[in-house]
C-alpha cells in the first residue's frame, strides 16, 4: 500500500488509483463516501442521485468553479458497504472498502476519460485528491486538516512520476518534430498568453519568455492571440525550422499548451539538447503561470 497515487493503463484507459489504511470499521467509512452530509466535508462536489444502479448523477459546484451542475453522471455499482462506483462526465470513479483487522482499507481508482487530453490534466487530479482523502482521513478521525499550500508542488510531482512533461520526437521526411504537450489545469488561455508575451503587443520578433538561445529567433509568422505564437528559429543567421505555441481549452478537460519544434535533418545532433531545453523550458513556465 502506497499513500501516492499511481498512474497505469487498464484496458487502454489511463487509471489513477490510490490506496489508504484507515482505522475505522467499513460502516463508518461508507458514510463518509456515501451520504451527503459526510461528502461535503470532503468530495470536490456536491452529489446530488439515488443511490441505485443506473440512477443519473450531480455534481454541484460553487459558483467559481468550471461545471455548471448538470446531470452528468450515473450510478454503476452500488453494494454497501463494498463498492460504489459511478461515472462522473467521461471519467469512472470506483471506491472499494476492504475489511482489515480492526479497521479497513480504501481503494479509490479513477479512470481518466478524454483520451491523451484527459491523460494530461492526472497530475493536478492526483493532486487534488490527495487533499480531499487527507480532509476525509481528518473527518472520520474527528479532525479537521490543516491548511496547507503544496498542492502546486504536488502536481509538479506527479507530472515528473507520471512522465507528462516528457516531449517526443517524430521523424519526418525532411528532419524531425519536437512536440510537448502540458496541462495548465484552468487558467484562461489569456492569461497564459499574457505570460508568454510579458503583456506586451507581438510584432515582428517573437517575445523573449517564448524562446531559449537553443533555438535563436527569427521573425513571426503567426500570432493569434490568445491562442497561437509561431516563429522561425535561426541556424547560422538562417532560417532553419520553427517553434510554435499553442493554448487550448477544453470546457469538461481543461487548458492545454502544446509546443512544438521543427529541426532539419543536418542538425540532427541538436535534437536532444533541444529536447532537453523545452522540457525545462515548460517546466518553469508552468510554474509561473501556476504560482
Amino acid at each position: 500500500m502506497t499513500e501516492r497515487a499511481t498512474l497505469s493503463t487498464i484496458d487502454g484507459k489511463p487509471t489513477l488509483r490510490f490506496e489508504r489504511r484507515l482505522r475505522h470499521a467499513p460502516a463508518k467509512v461508507w458514510r463518509a463516501i456515501t451520504e451527503p452530509a459526510e461528502l461535503a466535508h470532503w468530495f470536490p462536489a456536491a452529489i446530488e442521485a439515488e443511490l441505485r444502479p443506473g440512477a443519473p448523477m450531480r455534481f454541484v459546484f460553487p459558483e467559481e468553479a468550471v461545471v455548471d451542475g448538470a446531470w452528468d453522471g450515473e450510478v454503476l455499482e452500488f453494494d454497501p458497504p463494498k463498492v460504489f462506483m459511478f461515472r462522473w462526465n467521461e471519467d469512472v470513479l470506483r471506491f472499494e472498502l476492504i475489511p482489515d483487522g480492526d479497521g479497513c482499507r480504501l481503494v479509490f481508482t479513477q479512470t481518466v476519460g478524454g483520451g491523451w487530453i484527459g491523460k494530461l490534466g492526472a497530475a493536478r487530479t492526483a493532486a487534488g485528491w490527495d487533499q480531499c482523502l487527507a480532509a476525509m482521513h481528518a473527518r472520520l478521525n474527528g479532525e479537521t486538516l490543516s491548511a496547507e499550500d503544496s498542492w502546486l508542488s504536488r502536481a509538479e510531482r506527479y507530472i515528473d512520476e507520471f512522465g507528462l512533461g516528457e516531449g517526443t520526437v517524430r521523424e519526418t521526411d525532411d528532419g524531425y518534430t519536437l512536440h510537448f504537450a502540458r496541462d495548465l489545469v484552468w487558467k484562461p488561455p489569456a492569461e497564459a498568453w499574457a505570460l508568454l508575451t510579458e503583456n506586451s503587443p507581438v510584432n515582428q520578433e517573437p517575445p523573449l519568455p517564448a524562446t531559449n538561445d537553443h533555438a535563436p529567433p527569427g521573425r513571426v509568422i503567426v500570432a493569434n492571440e490568445p491562442n497561437v505564437l509561431e516563429y522561425e528559429w535561426l541556424a547560422d543567421g538562417s532560417p532553419a525550422g520553427t517553434v510554435r505555441w499553442e493554448f487550448a481549452s477544453d470546457p469538461q478537460l481543461g487548458v492545454r499548451v502544446e509546443l512544438t519544434q521543427t529541426i532539419p535533418a543536418a542538425r540532427a545532433d541538436t535534437v536532444a539538447e533541444s529536447l532537453a531545453t523545452w522540457h525545462v523550458h515548460l517546466e518553469r513556465f508552468f510554474a509561473a503561470l501556476l504560482s
